[in-house]
């Protein structure tokens, strides 16, 4: 074992603020070689998925590449025409488009590479699944070809084919996929390779076919640009690669590549693919650091590094040579020129839950983001408004929940006078409750960034202010924006049995989600606990954990089939959690409706059934869906200013979509 990528000193590096004092994270911009390239600093994009095409891909990419990221890489492309993707790189008919990306980016010297694919096993529609061994993938469920040899030559040529196009494009570099249980990734592993010839068998042996892939490559474009390759550093297959495993094939790859890209997961665990906010930051670093020391090339990590500190510290230490930030890229294309201006401060943050990235991407087919409205819509959108009100207006904001927050932000950016008014004694709304939860402090980011927006804005701040026609008149202004939320019901509704009351909703253990969150009445929980969980949604799954860590044993109910089954692609929102829930002592009955509560349990039914149960409970808590604050809107009808409703007083109960309201509305007024 031999420690060799060199540790930076920061005390050491090149100044690259013209002549002026270093900023505290001057390690990131260090340049860094790469074959024959040199890229600028070193926090760059690995591949993503964007649902994107055309234009709308390129705009993506160049927002980035003018916010000052040293590298991207555009998404798993498919080599073989047996596996299309999004991108042909199959056909010379790529040739043209991805010329035109390469022309647009350049002026803005971010290195743009591609990374080269076959899905393998994982393949979806009607296109044949090949693999090392017929074993099913769980995105595809069907049983897979075993490749015969003429297959295996077939897949190799269209690499090889592949890369000789992306450098007659004027890419800059090629990043060969051999992770997340994608074809190559499915011959590296003994849980996915049971082949008997030359490609299974042997470490060496199963290794094969990646080695042939690059010496293909290599034949092809010899070292004209460089070849990176993405290698599994956990894989979280049962009886898959280990870290030793990974650390052999790392070593001996880096003989052949120019650099190395270590990324954790596959599709048996989704949610290890791209962690969301329930993981620790940085949660691959620690297997990650079981290969590193073997590997003189450079090496690119990623997973869960979120913060301009955590990267920096990455790179200081010698951990890593390149840190991925995707998903902080995705909420604030603008990153690295902040960090270099030395306004870090400004960084709008990502809050890592998924939701509007790969859940939108998965459920939609369109990559978005909670945090900012714009991603994924670059080419109509600007990340920031820059055009001024002709006509400077007196706002009115009541409510400082993240729709409210937003829209402040963005209206006073423009130029109106705007004055915000919250009943609560900080800001925050539903956000400042749902990150007290376990496991969701990250929420609070967006909410904390967009107050200290505000007071930088000027924006006047009211807090512990209850707004009513009476304030309204006082304050007189031309619009009044209602961003007051919503409460908890009092009367139990269901949404299986809107008819229906429950019987002994009123009882002293029956309680709502913000008593558990402590933002209600005082709460003596005993268990046994039921959560009964109307929406589907992470509140529930936040009660059973606070629940849980009292020492209760909790049972969701739910009318759903699963915990969190109404979140955007649960399998990378909500999977994390249930590992979690399930780990504790926790049951979930899917597929039920309350029909009354007792002093000591609840009686269920199965929906549309005859079928009853009971269940023991001492402590039950209610979660669904909360009425919206509308009475202040209603109020002022055909009585006044301008008026105008956005966030949960709309009915539409989540952050995303309160800040794409706010934002929205700030834009247009």
């Amino acid at each position: 074992m031999q420690p060799c990528r060199e540790i930076i000193n920061v005390n050491k590096c090149e100044s690259f603020f013209n002549g002026d004092e270093m900023a505290i994270y001057d390690n990131l911009f260090v340049p860094l070689q790469l074959g024959s390239i040199r890229i600028k600093n070193r926090i760059v994009r690995s591949p993503h998925g964007t649902g994107l095409s055309g234009e709308d891909l390129i705009s993506y990419h160049e927002a980035r590449a003018k916010g000052g990221v040293g590298m991207s890489t555009i998404q798993a492309t498919g080599v073989h025409s047996g596996a299309p993707s999004g991108i042909a790189i199959y056909s010379d008919d790529c040739v043209p488009f991805l010329s035109k990306m390469t022309d647009r980016l350049r002026p803005h010297e971010m290195k743009l590479f591609i990374q080269l694919y076959h899905p393998g096993a994982s393949v979806q529609g009607m296109a044949e699944n090949w693999s090392a061994s017929p074993i099913p993938n769980p995105m595809s469920g069907v049983i897979p070809i075993e490749m015969t040899k003429g297959m295996i030559d077939d897949v190799i040529a269209s690499f090889a084919s592949a890369a000789k196009r992306a450098r007659d494009s004027g890419l800059d570099g090629i990043d060969v996929h051999a992770s997340s249980g994608y074809l190559i990734h499915e011959f590296l592993s003994p849980a996915l390779n049971k082949r008997t010839d030359e490609y299974g068998g042997t470490l060496q042996n199963r290794m094969r076919f990646l080695n042939e892939v690059l010496a293909a490559i290599r034949a092809e474009i010899g070292n004209d640009i460089p070849v990176g390759v993405r290698l599994p550093n956990e894989d979280y297959v049962p009886g898959g690669l280990t870290a030793q495993m990974n650390a052999e094939i790392a070593n001996q790859i880096q003989q052949v590549s120019d650099y190395i890209s270590l990324h954790m997961g596959a599709y048996w665990r989704f949610h290890k693919l791209i962690a969301p906010s329930d993981d620790p930051l940085g949660l691959e670093m620690e297997a990650n650091n079981q290969i590193t020391p073997f590997l003189t090339k450079p090496v690119m990590v990623t997973g869960r590094i979120m913060t301009l500190d955590h990267a920096s510290a990455l790179i200081a230490s010698g951990e890593a040579d390149m840190v991925s930030m995707v998903r902080a890229l995705i909420a604030d294309p603008n990153l690295v020129n902040k960090a270099r201006a030395g306004s870090e401060r400004k960084i709008r943050p990502c809050i890592g839950s998924n939701m509007g990235c790969v859940g939108q991407l998965m459920t939609k087919g369109r990559l978005g983001c909670v945090v900012n409205s714009a991603a994924g819509r670059e080419r109509t959108t600007l990340f920031e408004v820059q055009e001024k009100v002709d006509v400077e207006k007196k706002i009115l904001v009541v409510g400082g929940g993240p729709a409210g927050l937003e829209f402040a932000r963005t209206a006073a950016m423009r130029g109106h006078n705007v004055e915000l008014h919250d009943a609560m004694s900080r800001l925050g709304g539903q956000v400042l409750m749902a990150s007290s939860a376990p496991h969701r402090a990250d929420l609070g980011a967006i909410t904390d960034w967009l107050s200290n927006e505000l007071e930088s804005l000027g924006v006047e701040i009211h807090l512990n202010s209850f707004v009513d026609e009476e304030l309204v008149a006082r304050v007189n202004p031309d619009v009044v924006v209602v961003a007051a939320g919503s409460m908890p019901n009092s009367d139990g509704f269901q949404q299986s049995t809107p008819a229906s009351e429950i019987g002994g909703f009123n009882l002293p253990h029956v309680y709502s989600p913000w008593d558990v969150l402590g933002f209600g009445r005082v709460t003596n929980f005993i268990g046994p606990a039921v959560v009964y969980d109307d929406t589907g949604t992470f509140e529930a799954i936040s009660i059973v954990d606070i629940l849980l860590e009292r020492g209760l044993k909790v049972t969701m109910v739910s009318r759903s089939d699963s915990v969190g089954a109404r979140l955007p692609y649960p399998p990378v929102t909500a999977g994390a959690a249930r590992e979690r829930l399930y780990s504790g002592d926790f049951d979930f009955l899917g597929g039920h409706h309350l029909l009354s509560i007792e002093e000591d349990q609840v009686k269920i039914g199965v929906m549309f059934t005859d079928r009853t149960k009971k269940i023991d409970a001492k402590t039950v808590v209610f979660v669904g869906h909360n009425s919206p604050n509308r009475e202040l809107w209603v109020s002022l009808q055909g009585n006044g200013p301008e008026i105008h409703m956005i966030g949960d007083v709309r009915g539409h109960n989540s952050i995303m979509s309160a800040i794409h309201a706010g934002n929205s509305l700030g834009r247009s007024i």
